[in-house]
């Protein structure tokens, strides 16, 4: 019986010993859901150098980090050394969660049973001190048109500034966030909790059932004890929370809208126009700048089409580069489309501009909807500074000449006369010509484009000339600063017209100087010097 004894004694010392050369604890037994705790593990051989094999963690728990920490202490006069790891798991399930038996070489640690709770409540009744809301401002949404998902994180606890959120990523669907986060404070069931609010525009691509993924949001909460260190490691465990998936169905396009006009859905859509100057004072060769405007609440500037404009006649049209923004309100996203063009008139009386219309879905009332802007006639005055002068007196026409009756001599050596004359002019113009004849020029004649620089330089408009100028520079044989480079004159009026487009003295600018340089501007000579001659020797040499 004593020898049992003594047995049954030196069994429970050797387990003492092998617990105490590799053990397991945890910093806390029972945790909320999304919450991560300390495995700790500590072996006291010194020989070994290895790592615990992790891989039956793996299986109901997601490892965060690891570190490692070796201390020596000195116990009743010896030294004793040891090694701790420590390691921050994830519960990837409630209830009770079994951590397994770790093996450091042959020594293996004793298993450890947690409670993991629900998020939601604390075990007590109680919101948790982090949760995440997700809502969409509705739950069926038209192909291509706009759906509002807010986010809002709630924390009772003071946060470090570790957190962070998933991004939004769908295939189906473009998405672009509203603005940067937006932080409150609100109570909940009495409890004051901080609010991180982001929103989001999703713009779903296909119809059908789409799923809003769920988000993921971690965060650090800044919890104090009596033992707290300023230089340690931050005593808060790091937390995760996640949003719940939302279904949204996706409609596609109506029946009743038009095959052949794009799809535009939104929440409001406008169109309005704006002049400078009024036009009801509009007289021929005066430049008008007439600006539309597209606003659409619920779709993104890139969304919005070209508006159809169409020509008039008595009107010269100068478009500009269309105008694109985006502004955030408290309902998603309004995108504007602006587009500019100066109005040029060339004859007087009454000049018509057609209607334009937008067709639009209105996905507040469920219908197709026309916003449009009314026909609208000019009264174009004449402009006498304009106005070509006509001659003093016509010319003699040959019928009129005194009729004398032509002798059949006479006739017969005035049509050979002429044939001569005739076939030698044509000899003449048929030499001077080259063996390849150039490309016909397309586009407006000089004289035309002459007539719009006179206009626009009489008028006083500095955009309307610099266009005029443009195209009348590119039919002459050499450019503009070649031409300005030879004839002082024209660059002290051009520089004149370049300092009224870049300065807010623009509508002060006259351009009768710069008319009467280009109408004083020598022609182009031949140059003086002879063609160098060729560095090759010649083909025949003699």
């Amino acid at each position: 019986m004593n020898r049992l004894l003594c047995a049954l004694l030196l069994c429970l010392l050797g387990m003492q010993a092998w617990a105490a050369d590799f053990s397991a604890t945890v910093d806390r037994a029972r945790l909320n859901e999304g919450e991560t705790f300390d495995l700790i593990l500590e072996s006291d051989d010194a020989t070994e150098f290895g790592m615990p094999d992790l891989e039956p963690l793996k299986q109901q728990f997601e490892v965060i980090s690891t570190r490692q920490e070796n201390q020596l202490s000195t116990l009743a006069g010896k030294a004793r050394s040891s090694t701790r790891w420590i390691i921050t798991l994830l519960p990837q399930q409630t209830g009770f969660v079994v951590v397994p038996p770790l093996k450091l070489g042959a020594d293996q640690s004793q298993p450890i049973t947690l409670q993991v709770v629900k998020g939601d409540t604390g075990g007590n009744g109680q919101l948790a001190p982090i949760f995440i809301d997700a809502s969409l401002d509705q739950e069926s949404v038209y192909v291509q048109a706009q759906v509002v998902l807010t986010l809002r994180i709630y924390h009772s606890v003071s946060l470090y500034d570790d957190s962070s959120l998933t991004p939004l990523s769908m295939p189906n669907a473009r998405v672009e966030q509203l603005g940067d986060p937006r932080t409150f404070e609100t109570d909940v069931n009495g409890v004051r909790h901080g609010v991180i609010e982001l929103r989001y525009a999703i713009f779903p691509q296909q119809s059908g059932e789409l799923s809003i993924p769920s988000q993921e949001f971690s965060a650090t909460p800044a919890i104090r004890d009596r033992d707290y260190n300023p230089f340690g490691p931050r005593p808060g465990r790091l937390t995760r929370v996640k949003s719940p998936a939302i279904p949204l169905t996706v409609k596609p396009r109506p029946a009743s809208w038009p095959a052949d006009a794009p799809w535009l859905p939104a929440r409001e859509l406008t169109l309005t126009e704006a002049w400078n100057p009024e036009p009801n004072k509009a007289r021929v060769g005066d430049s008008l700048t007439r600006s539309i405007m597209l606003r659409a609440q619920g779709l993104s500037s890139s969304q919005l089409p070209p508006l159809p404009i169409q020509d008039s006649a008595g009107l010269r049209r100068y478009p500009d580069q269309p105008q694109q923004r985006n502004e955030i309100n408290d309902k998603g996203l309004i995108g504007s489309r602006e587009e500019s063009e100066a109005l040029v008139p060339s004859q007087s009386g009454r000049v018509g501009l057609p209607e334009v219309q937008v067709l639009w879905w209105n996905t507040v009332e469920d219908r197709l909807e026309t916003a449009s802007l009314v026909p609208r006639t000019l009264e174009v005055a004449s402009n006498p500074s304009l106005e070509v002068e006509a001659p003093v007196g016509g010319q003699p026409v040959l019928g009129e000449q005194s009729g004398a009756l032509l002798w059949p001599w006479q006739l017969a050596c005035t049509i050979l006369a002429l044939t001569t004359v005739l076939g030698f002019g044509l000899w003449w113009h048929a030499r001077r010509q080259p063996a390849i004849l150039p490309t016909a020029q397309t586009g407006p004649s000089p004289r035309t484009l002459l007539d719009d620089l006179k206009r626009a330089c009489l008028a006083n408009d500095p955009q309307a000339t610099r266009q005029a100028l443009d195209a009348w520079a590119r039919q002459q044989p050499e450019t503009l600063a070649d031409m300005a480079a030879r004839f002082a004159p024209l660059s002290d009026a051009m520089d004149g017209l370049n300092g009224a487009l870049y300065s807010e003295t623009g509508h002060q600018w006259q351009g009768e100087s710069l008319w009467k340089a280009i109408r004083s501007l020598p022609a182009l000579e031949a140059a003086a010097n002879p063609q160098e001659p060729s560095p090759l020797p010649p083909l025949y040499p003699r």
